[in-house]
């Protein structure tokens, strides 16, 4: 792709996605995610009302009276997007692919948290870290963000391992972040990693799949071709037992991501690559 086009294809993405959220997330960002990290600021004596749970110890045993711990909302929060640029993202059969959709999903989450003062940082990812871009503040840095969303090319065969993606942010981010981790979770198992991770950050996994992920016509001998290993294979999907198994392998996928999210305590959305997202990331933000 030349410069030009990237530019120009950058643009576009700005003008649509910072439109959607100076009118539409600014808000329901700053509801859902404000007020979530708290910082100590100082002790105080204890006063009736207080939550006993603030009591600091030390203190209260040094002054031989009870201290509580103050804590103040954090002015700025950091945006950590882990992003699955592994060969399926590159799937799509409605005029969109799985990165599109990934793409455009940053760009609003950027936006909606340069409104709010926030830092913001990607870590691309396939079977290994691909890219890591240190969060941090201004425009300048979310049109590289979204130049390096359209152009970021993995290994053909690249695959997936969430594990490794959630593994590095708990390395890189020591400090509590908003992670917001985009895929298709067609991945080894990942279910410990999720667990160390949402129990350190704000955890939100998007699983973005395609309508022929979920379903396929009945057309006869079609040849599939793994996006990430390359292995191919002839099947007849006219045949009922394809028929049946096809979408049920897809709601086990699905159902292993939604619950893999749900015990760990990170929250979870499903979006397809032909629907609504600004509906989909409403309703997220507004029943948090």
């Amino acid at each position: 792709m030349q410069t030009s086009e990237i530019l120009k294809k950058v643009r576009k993405i700005e003008i649509r996605t910072k439109g959607l959220s100076n009118h539409i997330f600014s808000g329901e960002y700053h509801s859902a995610f404000k007020g979530r990290g708290m910082s100590f600021s100082e002790v105080r004596e204890y006063a009736y009302g207080d939550d006993v749970r603030n009591i600091d110890w030390n203190v209260t045993a040094r002054f031989k009276s009870p201290y509580v711990k103050i804590f103040e909302e954090e002015r700025e929060l950091t945006l950590m997007l882990m992003v699955d640029i592994s060969g399926s993202s590159l799937f799509g059969t409605t005029g969109n692919t799985k990165r599109d959709l990934i793409t455009e999903l940053c760009a609003v989450l950027s936006f909606s948290a340069m409104t709010n003062n926030d830092k913001v940082g990607v870590i691309f990812f396939s079977d290994k870290i691909e890219r890591y871009i240190p969060p941090k503040k201004g425009r300048s840095h979310i049109l590289y963000i979204i130049r390096e969303l359209i152009t970021m090319n993995p290994h053909p065969k690249a695959q997936t391992k969430v594990g490794e993606a959630l593994k590095f942010l708990n390395n890189v981010m020591k400090k509590r972040t908003i992670a917001f981790l985009l895929s298709d979770f067609i991945s080894t198992p990942y279910q410990d990693a999720l667990q160390i991770a949402a129990k350190r950050h704000d955890l939100i996994g998007i699983n973005i799949y395609d309508k022929r992920d979920q379903e396929f016509p009945a057309i006869g001998l079609a040849q599939f071709v793994d996006s990430e290993s390359g292995i191919s294979q002839w099947v007849n999907t006219s045949s009922m037992s394809f028929q049946k198994q096809y979408p049920i392998y897809f709601q086990q996928h699905e159902q292993y991501a939604k619950d893999a999210c749900k015990k760990s305590g990170a929250g979870f959305i499903s979006i397809r690559t032909d629907e609504d997202y600004v509906k989909k990331l409403q309703i997220y933000f507004k029943s948090r």
